[in-house]
């Protein structure tokens, strides 16, 4: 198996590509640039990594995030993307978690065979606050896929997702549309800023009443300054698979 992670809602992580551009406020202690900068690498530097193609050597299921050092759909890395779609591909026993903060690219970059979503790629968007939430998610919203989830993580401010959670009961199931997963977490390393209970509250209510699977990620922290999440907080929840089909008709423009 690949690298294992320390993040809870994945087994894994594999970088297609290393580096990054910041967009908005929850960049702005972004982890992997510490990371990154650790380990002598230069962030802002759009890099092919070396290990582009251990996926095809992992040989049990597991739940994979994708590019935890950078955006899968950050524009630098249009030459490697079809390459990358080739190997999601070849390993469906894989589930590739991809979360971006450019959900403005996704659509001219997924693949000509994408359908309704292949089943095993969960697409989600980064939410720092209301107003990327409203602004991301809406886009996302537009994509079909098999998993469509946000990480509200590092938490920032309230976020509320009535209008983005309970479309899915105002569309047919089969369309595949609305919000399958919430992940909520605080910010953490050096100089985070605070989380209040009660936004990550407010959002574990809302995934109750609309049946919305909810992860409680972290309380953040530099080191757990937060403490531990609070007994009614710590739900861990992941979402079911929707029936998805592929269709090579379902665009008409080339793969890029």
């Amino acid at each position: 198996m690949g690298e294992t992670s320390n993040i809870e809602w994945c087994d894994s992580s594999h970088n297609f590509w290393y580096g990054c551009k910041k967009v908005s406020q929850g960049c702005a202690h972004c982890y992997a640039e510490r990371e990154m900068t650790k380990f002598g690498r230069d962030f802002k530097a759009i890099t092919r990594a070396k290990g582009f193609d251990k996926p095809l050597s992992w040989k049990e299921p597991a739940k994979v995030f994708v590019n935890s050092w950078s955006d899968f759909f950050i524009e630098e890395a249009d030459p490697w993307r079809a390459e990358a779609w080739d190997i999601i591909r070849r390993t469906p026993h894989l589930t590739y978690q991809i979360l971006t903060k450019r959900p403005e690219n996704i659509l001219d970059r997924l693949p000509k065979d994408w359908g309704t979503g292949w089943p095993n790629v969960w697409l989600g968007v980064s939410a720092e606050d209301q107003e990327n939430a409203d602004k991301r998610i809406q886009q996302l919203l537009e994509i079909p896929a098999a998993i469509r989830f946000v990480s509200a993580e590092p938490l920032l401010g309230p976020i509320w997702f009535e209008q983005s959670i309970y479309m899915a009961e105002r569309l047919p199931e089969s369309e595949g549309w609305g919000l399958d997963w919430i992940i909520v977490g605080g910010e953490s390393g050096p100089n985070c800023r605070p989380m209040d209970l009660a936004w990550a509250r407010s959002i574990r209510d809302e995934c109750k009443e609309a049946g919305v699977t909810f992860f409680m990620k972290q309380m953040g922290g530099w080191p757990n300054k937060l403490g531990n999440i609070p007994e009614d907080l710590m739900i861990r929840q992941f979402p079911v698979l929707r029936k998805v089909e592929a269709s090579k008709d379902w665009r008409s423009n080339d793969q890029r």
